[in-house]
């Protein structure tokens, strides 16, 4: 997988999920927060050093507000529960995303976690949390105090000036959009839309698409 560094996933289809089953969409919500585990441990033994997973949108605060009220319980259940998960498997955890907007327990929760696993040396995971790509390139070109808007100074103050561009964008769900996820990053990612709802993509299928990413030729704009 030496050239593929960089994993973008948008979560898509939990709440269909749990429609099928005749379950309320919060069902499905707490269902895909399993299918993130499993995924960032294969991704982890594989050897992938960055992933990326589209948490919360900028767009998602349109949603009902039980629903909303609910996936800020979730997170931060999910960042408390798997803390021991991310250390255990030397898994390093960064945000992206508009933090200012969160309770102030929840950003705490995220500072810590952010904290116990900096000196993790393995894969890094990222979450995506009140996050919109239009979003993040306005903060930065807010933040720039110089005239200087070249791709390298932007890409430098973006969120993700730490991680490298996206290698593969993969969306579950079937929808065949970005939905404003890292539109900068993803320049030259290679992209991969697949029907099955986040809760039920299995290994095998990840597997899979890695394996197609494989066979794709990359010429970033070359012959």
């Amino acid at each position: 997988m030496d050239k593929l560094k960089h994993i973008a996933i948008i979560m898509d289809g939990n709440g269909r999920w749990a429609k099928k089953r005749g379950k309320i969409r919060t069902f499905g919500h707490n269902e895909g927060t399993k299918k993130v585990i499993e995924i960032t441990k294969e991704a982890s033994d594989i050897g992938i050093k960055y992933l990326s997973l589209y948490a919360f949108s900028t767009e998602n605060w349109k949603r009902e507000k039980d629903e909303i009220n609910f996936l800020m319980k979730l997170l931060l259940k999910f960042l408390k529960k798997e803390l021991k998960t991310l250390l255990d498997n030397d898994i390093k955890f960064r945000v992206i995303g508009d933090m200012s907007k969160l309770s102030r327990q929840l950003q705490n929760v995220i500072n810590n976690t952010i904290e116990k696993t900096k000196n993790n040396s393995g894969l890094t995971q990222i979450l995506a949390i009140n996050y919109g790509s239009r979003d993040e390139i306005i903060r930065t070109i807010k933040k720039m105090d110089n005239n200087d808007f070249s791709e390298t100074n932007i890409s430098k103050a973006l969120d993700t000036r730490d991680f490298p561009d996206v290698d593969l964008l993969i969306r579950t769900g079937g929808e065949k959009r970005l939905s404003n996820f890292l539109l900068w990053q993803s320049a030259y990612a290679e992209l991969f839309f697949t029907d099955t709802l986040w809760p039920d993509f299995s290994m095998y299928e990840f597997r899979a698409i890695l394996e197609d990413f494989k066979k794709r030729t990359r010429r970033f704009g070359g012959i």
